[in-house]
């Protein structure tokens, strides 16, 4: 009789403890089909919501015209004025509004984006714009790190240090990083550098507090070793302090990294015009919703791959983690009964 505690039921239901691999993915795949399906739904099966009429034949309601969307009432009522006067009815499909397009045309808008020469000369494609996002981006982020995680990691380490520095800090993480965009662009003109500073200013200060808090949680018995042994506090740092907690900083950078994303679509909008955020905003000028819902896709691929890329890597250089990746461990155990006894 198979045992009720291993029942798949059971461990969804539980409430801490790990699932088994096979979950894990079954799970991770339901999280990117459930809110697909959600948008196929809402997209391709008439009857869930379609408020509108997309016109084919105006017949004779004379402000009709082909390829327009009305609202259904709307169409409703027109038809009825001509049907008491006895005129062509107007005929048409049931429509969502034009800023939520279907699934495929999405696609199509993702393929077409990257293959269609713009519009304008001046204009940019649409991977030139991102690669000019992700450039800010890897700026702004790079530059925030080389300050804020020496700054985390003495914050953790050395009370005074934190008691110096997290006051001004915990206020200046509450001011909002959007606010500085004019004096960003008074101070450092109107190319990227607004926008790499933006990023700054929205990074670095959280990420001071966050390592600070994950330096504090390092074992104070690893630390008392060290002073036993007569370590030198830079040694105490550097070589217990660091090497303890590095693995649990590596995942904050992780977590960080997307609140940069975050923050470019603000800093986009400051300055020059260029990057993604500029190729989204002239498409919704151009009423091209499918390729602003296409640039948006974009951006959450990039932001994810770039994550599973980061957490990839991350298990391969901390392979003592939990979340270590499973074929590593199953190495290290094979390679473990290679040893003679």
């Amino acid at each position: 009789m198979p045992d009720p505690r291993n029942s798949p039921w059971t461990e969804l239901l539980r409430i801490q403890g790990a699932l088994r691999s096979r979950t894990r993915r079954v799970l991770w795949i339901l999280s990117f089909l459930v809110p697909v399906l959600t948008w196929c739904a809402v997209s391709y099966v008439p009857w869930i919501w379609h408020p509108q009429v997309e016109v084919a034949d105006a017949g004779d309601v004379t402000w009709f015209t082909p390829g327009m969307r009305i609202d259904r009432a709307g169409f409703e009522k027109a038809n009825r004025i001509v049907e008491a006067a006895h005129g062509k009815l107007a005929t048409g499909a049931v429509a969502n509004p034009v800023f939520l397009p279907a699934p495929h045309q999405v696609l199509a808008a993702l393929y077409t984006s990257f293959v269609t020469p713009p519009r304008l000369k001046e204009e940019r494609w649409l991977h030139q714009e991102l690669w000019r996002s992700i450039q800010v981006i890897l700026w702004g982020f790079l530059l925030s790190s080389l300050v804020g995680l020496p700054l985390g990691l003495l914050c953790g380490g050395m009370p005074s240090m934190a008691k110096l520095s997290e006051p001004f800090v915990e206020f200046f993480r509450y001011l909002p990083a959007p606010a500085f965009g004019a004096l960003c662009v008074a101070v450092l003109g109107i190319n990227d550098a607004p926008k790499v500073a933006i990023i700054f200013i929205g990074t670095f200060f959280q990420q001071v507090l966050v390592i600070a808090n994950t330096v504090r949680r390092v074992e104070p018995s690893l630390v008392e070793a060290a002073q036993t042994l007569g370590a030198s506090r830079r040694a105490q740092l550097l070589r217990v302090v660091l090497p303890a907690s590095i693995a649990d900083i590596y995942q904050d950078l992780r977590v960080l990294l997307g609140w940069a994303w975050t923050y470019l679509i603000v800093a986009e909008l400051i300055g020059t015009s260029s990057g993604i955020t500029y190729f989204i905003n002239l498409q919704a000028k151009y009423r091209q919703y499918d390729k602003v819902m296409a640039a948006i896709l974009i951006i959450g691929i990039v932001g994810l791959g770039s994550d599973l890329i980061l957490a990839w890597i991350g298990r391969r250089l901390f392979p003592w983690r939990k979340d270590a990746a499973p074929l590593f461990r199953r190495r290290r155990v094979l390679a473990s009964a290679e040893v003679p006894a």
